[in-house]
């Protein structure tokens, strides 16, 4: 028997009314009813509440405990009256009468209070993170986040895939973000890199002939902070298999984040196999390759609608190669018109110039633009855009790409304000057929649009043959409700493939040799078709623990600005470590100021 403890907190029941049990715990709260004390003593598995009659020789330190300070109490477990009996939690049929007391860790003031939430500022629950991690629903989180990687691994291993631990520190890949460098004392002037992800390693793995791998891989990205990314290092279940194609990804892919949303989540599943949607249709749909299928609004192009016609401000903007996006929504003519005014107010604040409607109600169109449309174009609006009585459609007239983001901001600001996004359900889809090369704005430069190791579809002869910008990859994201869980693709596996995709993308062969000559370098050795993708460990548990910010389900998160309040990092270090790793530093010239 442990010299601390008989039981834990959460364990015992009405069945152990009589026996003497020892428990220890923090003081989770501290109630004086007449004399009596009354302790809520809590531990990881639970909370018992324990009662301090004035007789005991220790009661007269009860006034000085602390809440938070770790106590252990023995004594007899008894019965609750049944008007005092807790039905909130497990232990509340009993409670412990206190025989001896003994405090194993007094806790100093509280920077703010674990038992209720008192609202305490960001920077301040994160310096103190580990008070923080003993409230509830935190500490509920982080056990949750335990039991679905346990439960991935299950999965894992059980469709014969073999986990695998690849190395952290290697070389700079150009996977999209910013490395996080660390400088070699053995080799002055060079430096090892962070991996963002295994990449690499995992493809070399299947090249070994190893078939199924899988790996909870960390991975560091020097990344800007957002509600669903964390800066600094995040985790993956990474995933590579060989002799696949893309159906058996998502098959794989499926059943794991099946069965574990359905598990562990709160809201009903839509049934494998997801939905599957063009990238080209995403974003002409919804704006983003990231969409949140709980919304029920869609937009549809009437570009061709407008290029003849008499409402001059559309037609002008189709006539400079813009386009116009509309958005339908049903049976909201009843809305008074601040409704609509709120609604052109928002589309102005994300880059709109302005944001035209028109309502059906009574069989008639209401709307300031009316005037300038024909009988003819009326009745087209209404057709295309599937308008019905008591319907609104709204407009967005801009170049492609600034009416595709405003559309995208529009739909789920109305949906949101309508309340139309389904809260009681997961929606998954995969978005495929990304396009494998893009102009860059800033240069004109052709370059990869998402992962350079993917495999062209078309494979040489598309390289070859067609105009860069028309040619798809082999590359898919599975998205769930507006958040993207993971990126993945069909890997170039092909040298003569890898050099010619990479050319386009401005690479010399001597360059690619440079950069990725250990991969490249194993497929002239025979290399199998394979295939991977990697779902985020930290996104797939913010959904299930249905949190809007990922520091809520990581034990020890950076804050938006990448720091560790509670590890000061980073940090400045010794002179002397600087030296040996023959590092000089240049601090940041200061601006003049005017």
């Amino acid at each position: 028997m442990s010299k601390y403890r008989t039981h834990k907190c959460g364990e015992l029941r009405a069945s152990d009314v009589g026996k003497v049990a020892k428990i220890a715990g923090w003081v989770h709260s501290v109630r004086d009813h007449g004399g009596i004390i009354f302790i809520d003593l809590r531990d990881h598995y639970g909370i018992t509440q324990v009662v301090v009659n004035p007789q005991m020789d220790f009661y007269s330190s009860a006034e000085n405990w602390r809440t938070e300070s770790v106590i252990a109490f023995s004594g007899k477990v008894v019965a609750r009256t049944p008007e005092t009996v807790n039905t909130k939690i497990a232990t509340g049929e009993i409670e412990l009468v206190a025989e001896t007391m003994e405090i194993l860790g007094e806790s100093d003031p509280l920077p703010f209070q674990v038992a209720q939430d008192d609202s305490a500022p960001e920077n301040l629950r994160l310096k103190y993170r580990f008070l923080d991690l003993r409230r509830e629903r935190l500490h509920q989180n982080v056990i949750l986040r335990s039991k679905i990687i346990s439960e991935a691994r299950r999965i894992m291993t059980g469709m014969g895939f073999n986990e695998f631990q690849t190395p952290i520190l290697t070389s700079s890949s150009p996977e999209g973000a910013r490395d996080y460098l660390v400088p070699s004392r053995l080799h002055p002037g060079k430096f090892y890199a962070l991996p963002q992800a295994p990449q690499q390693f995992k493809q070399l793995l299947m090249v070994a002939g190893f078939d199924r791998y899988f790996q909870v891989a960390p991975c560091f990205r020097d990344e800007d902070a957002r509600a669903d990314r964390s800066p600094g290092e995040f985790y993956q279940l990474d995933i590579e298999m060989s002799f696949v194609e893309q159906d058996d990804v998502f098959a794989v892919v499926e059943k794991v984040v099946s069965e574990i949303f359905s598990k562990f989540g709160k809201r009903r599943l839509d049934n494998a196999p997801f939905i599957r949607i063009p990238y080209h249709d995403a974003m002409e749909r919804f704006g983003t390759d990231k969409p949140d299928l709980r919304n029920p609004l869609e937009m549809i192009d009437m570009t061709e609608n407008f290029r003849n016609s008499g409402f001059n401000a559309f037609a002008n903007v189709v006539k400079n190669g813009g386009v116009v996006k509309t958005i339908t929504v049903k049976k909201i003519s009843d809305k008074p018109r601040k409704f609509y005014d709120d609604m052109i107010s928002f589309a102005q604040s994300v880059g709109a110039k302005g944001l035209a409607y028109i309502i059906i109600a009574g069989g008639e169109e209401k709307s300031p633009i009316v005037k300038f449309l024909s009988r003819g174009e009326l009745d087209t609006i209404r057709k295309v855009g599937r308008i019905e009585d008591g319907d609104a459609i709204f407009f967005i007239a801009d170049s492609r790409d600034k009416a595709t983001e405003i559309g995208a901001a529009v739909r789920t600001e109305l949906a949101n304000r309508l309340s139309l996004v389904s809260q009681d359900v997961f929606k998954f889809c995969w978005i495929v057929d990304f396009p494998m090369f893009e102009t860059d704005k800033e240069t004109g430069k052709i370059g990869f649009s998402h992962n350079p190791f993917s495999m062209p579809q078309g494979g040489m002869d598309a390289l070859l043959n067609k105009n860069p910008l028309d040619i798809r990859a082999w590359q898919y994201d599975i998205v769930c409700n507006g958040v993207e869980l993971s990126s993945g693709a069909i890997r170039n596996h092909r040298p003569d493939i890898m050099y010619k995709a990479f050319e386009i993308a401005g690479y010399t062969k001597e360059q690619v040799d440079s950069r990725f000559g250990g991969m490249i370098n194993a497929f002239r050795f025979g290399a199998p078709p394979h295939a991977g993708i990697a779902p985020g460990i930290d996104r797939m548990v913010m959904l299930l623990c249905e949190e809007p910010n990922i520091r809520e389900v990581i034990a020890f998160p950076f804050n938006q600005q990448a720091q560790d309040l509670m590890m000061n990092a980073p940090s400045e270090v010794e002179p002397r470590q600087l030296r040996e790793l023959h590092i000089a530093i240049k601090a940041p010239e200061k601006k003049a100021e005017k």
